[in-house]
């Protein structure tokens, strides 16, 4: 049985969300009007400005997603999200970029779980030699077109049941476990391996992490702390 080691990836890889770079792509390529950044633009000055929390914006940018994905053909998609990480695939975190690189050396299975589209996750995954990915699966037409539905919502929402799917699945084992994540949604996740990291976490995962005595790792410019 292989060890496990899970991680998310927008903002705990990733330094940005795949899913706000490949929005962008899609309007840049014309497939998405420009002025579907209204229904974030507010929200993202006031995060920028530190008015209001990273959450609102994140969920304004998938709402603006969601709301306009239908009657795009998924082969256009895949164009685009390869285009995309081909772009963005070397903006990550040193620390957790050199954690997989340690991790796949000592054999772990690596498995990466993200809320943004699957297609675009897969392609970011990959080059990290991640061995399963884990994503928003959006349902296709028999023409090949985004119908605009989320499939399957409830189990991509519950990090803890898609790591113990994975499990069964795939014959791994806790023991020697490792678990990353950013965010109170990684709690459950987290609480399931035997060694879980919360990086640059957010203020509720924070004061959990803390608590229950895990590893708390910030990396901000060229230093990484270890609270």
């Amino acid at each position: 049985m292989r060890r496990v080691a899970i991680f998310d990836i927008d903002g705990t890889i990733f330094r940005s969300s795949l899913l706000i770079e490949v929005t962008d792509a899609l309007v840049a390529e014309g497939l998405f009007s420009a002025k579907i950044k209204n229904v974030y633009a507010k929200s993202y000055k006031n995060w920028h400005n530190r008015k209001d929390s990273y959450e609102k914006y994140i969920g304004d940018v998938v709402k603006a997603f969601d709301n306009n994905l239908k009657k795009v053909y998924q082969k256009d998609f895949v164009r685009i999200s390869k285009k995309v990480v081909a772009l963005q695939k070397d903006k990550t975190y040193r620390y957790t970029r050199d954690l997989v690189k340690e991790l796949k050396k000592k054999g772990y299975f690596l498995l990466a779980i993200s809320h943004s589209p699957r297609e675009l996750v897969y392609q970011f995954a990959k080059n990290l030699g991640f061995d399963k990915v884990y994503g928003r699966v959006y349902e296709i037409d028999k023409l090949g077109k985004f119908t605009g539905k989320t499939l399957y919502l409830d189990q991509i929402n519950n990090k803890a049941t898609i790591l113990q799917r994975a499990i069964a699945a795939e014959n791994l084992t806790l023991k020697g476990s490792v678990g990353v994540g950013d965010s109170e949604g990684d709690i459950p996740m987290l609480s399931l391996v035997q060694t879980p990291i919360a990086f640059n976490p957010n203020s509720k995962l924070y004061a959990y992490a803390k608590h229950a005595h895990w590893k708390i790792i910030v990396e901000r410019k060229d230093v990484i702390y270890v609270l």
